[in-house]
């Protein structure tokens, strides 16, 4: 199931939404630009190593911010920046510019070091914007779980379009990445699907205590 898009018009431009796409972007760009020489040590300076932080936490703290603007490849890239279209214009939409930001660094902080801290002794890096968008979507289960979302659902040869609300798109979602984390060996090299159910879960938590735009 892939989402396309919602049923849940908002009332003000997502600039920041806009923004931190267009920032990944640009970083992703410079990324690609790199020569293996120096992509290496660009991303060991960027991104968060495990074993790094928790040894040189006053030095290393910036990456777990840092980090959320790399990424792997396209895929990794695209796939991010889609699901932070479709989702965070809303919860922009209830915060307002400034605290969405706010909102969505410290879920992003939340997820890496959960997952940093599962694998405190690994040298691998650490980069994406998975977990922050993650606390997005947690925050959109809760504040809008009867939005609807157009879902291409791909079944064989049966191809179509649901509407699905987002309490069972979402819910879904959340139950098929807690059961890959659980499959998944801390340490190894690959997807951070812990960091997915760390920052939903501090979205889901978070945004009900988060102040609400006034305007």
């Amino acid at each position: 199931m892939f989402p396309l898009y919602d049923d849940n018009p908002t009332g003000h431009t997502p600039v920041m939404t806009y923004g931190l796409i267009a920032v990944c972007v640009v970083v992703f760009a410079y990324q690609v630009g790199l020569e293996a020489a120096e992509l290496k040590p660009f991303v060991q300076t960027w991104a968060v190593i495990p074993r790094e932080l928790f040894a040189h936490f006053d030095r290393e703290w910036f990456t777990l911010v840092s980090s959320q603007f790399l990424h792997g490849g396209w895929g990794h890239l695209v796939g991010n920046m889609w699901f932070l279209w479709l989702f965070g214009n809303n919860v922009e939409d209830v915060l307002g510019c400034w605290r969405f930001l706010g909102f969505y660094l410290l879920c992003g902080v939340v997820a890496a070091l959960v997952q940093a801290g599962v694998t405190a002794g690994s040298g691998i890096p650490l980069i994406g914007a998975s977990g922050a968008i993650a606390g997005v979507m947690g925050g959109y289960i809760v504040r809008f779980p009867h939005a609807r979302i157009h879902t291409l659902v791909v079944l064989v040869v049966f191809i179509t379009v649901m509407r699905i609300p987002a309490v069972v798109y979402l819910g879904l979602w959340i139950v098929f990445e807690t059961l890959r984390a659980a499959a998944t060996e801390p340490g190894v090299p690959g997807i951070a699907y812990l960091a997915h159910v760390a920052g939903f879960l501090a979205g889901a938590v978070l945004l009900p205590l988060w102040p609400e735009r006034q305007d």
